[in-house]
């Protein structure tokens, strides 16, 4: 099965398709609608070829579809079939979820990705939670607002970089994880990563997007150029695919279709 993974992010949508090295890229931002990011991905990727599709998506999902608008992008996300207009199957995640999941080793996981927001997951012994991290109360707004790419546009990299360190220790204190990983485009902007931190790679969203279709080697750390194993079988009842090791249990016990399965 060749599957192409598409990041969207809030400056830019980045594709990769299975046995490709070099990904490919097109301006997103806060006009960008479900159906202009389908035809720029499918602008882009002309000449590959593809019959499963993973996407991560800034924003919750539930059963593989947004839940809501993005607050990042344009509109009409909510509802938009995936599986139809790309014309296979598709799995749909959240994108900090999705490189979670492609960064992920063992243990209790963070992620927190340092980009337009923050994303966030949560990664314990293999199973993955994707979180809202950034939308929790902090000082006189929420995380993401002290260390989104806005306040650090705003504020500067100096008074940035202390409430990245501050709100990071303040997660790290609350979750308790064994290793945190910092990922997102802004990463870059820090001096020294905070304790029990590493620094992600972005790439790493493809390998987690290739990883959701390896129901059948769960232990597998794919190549993010490499071609994923195993075919999933079965038809949700909209985007993308009801595979085995397409769903979740969260912490809650609620089974979650279409998240990253367990590792």
């Amino acid at each position: 099965m060749n599957v192409l993974v598409i990041d969207v992010g809030g400056t830019h949508v980045k594709v990769l398709v299975a046995g490709e090295n070099e990904p490919r890229k097109f301006a997103s931002g806060p006009r960008l609608t479900a159906g202009q990011m389908v035809a720029g991905v499918q602008k882009i990727t002309a000449d590959w070829k593809y019959d499963a599709v993973s996407i991560g998506f800034p924003g919750p999902v539930l059963r593989n579809r947004p839940v809501a608008e993005p607050r990042n992008l344009g509109k009409g996300w909510f509802g938009f079939n995936f599986r139809s207009a790309f014309g296979c199957p598709v799995k749909l995640v959240n994108d900090a979820a999705m490189q979670g999941l492609g960064s992920y080793g063992h243990g209790k996981m963070l992620f927190l990705g340092l980009g337009t927001g923050l994303g966030s997951a949560l990664i314990v012994d293999g199973i993955v939670e994707p979180m809202e991290l950034g939308h929790l109360p902090y000082k006189k707004g929420s995380y993401e607002s002290y260390v989104g790419n806005h306040a650090l546009l705003k504020k500067g990299k100096k008074k940035w970089r202390r409430h990245v360190a501050d709100v990071v220790a303040r997660l790290v204190a609350a979750l308790e994880p064994d290793q945190v990983v910092l990922g997102g485009g802004n990463v870059k902007e820090l001096k020294k990563l905070p304790p029990k931190c590493r620094a992600g790679d972005n790439r790493n969203a493809f390998r987690g997007g290739f990883r959701l279709w390896e129901a059948n080697e769960p232990q597998s750390l794919a190549h993010p150029g490499a071609t994923p194993h195993n075919q999933s079988t079965g038809k949700d009842k909209g985007n993308g695919n009801n595979s085995r090791g397409s769903k979740l249990a969260s912490p809650t016990g609620q089974t979650l279709e279409g998240s990253p399965s367990a590792l």
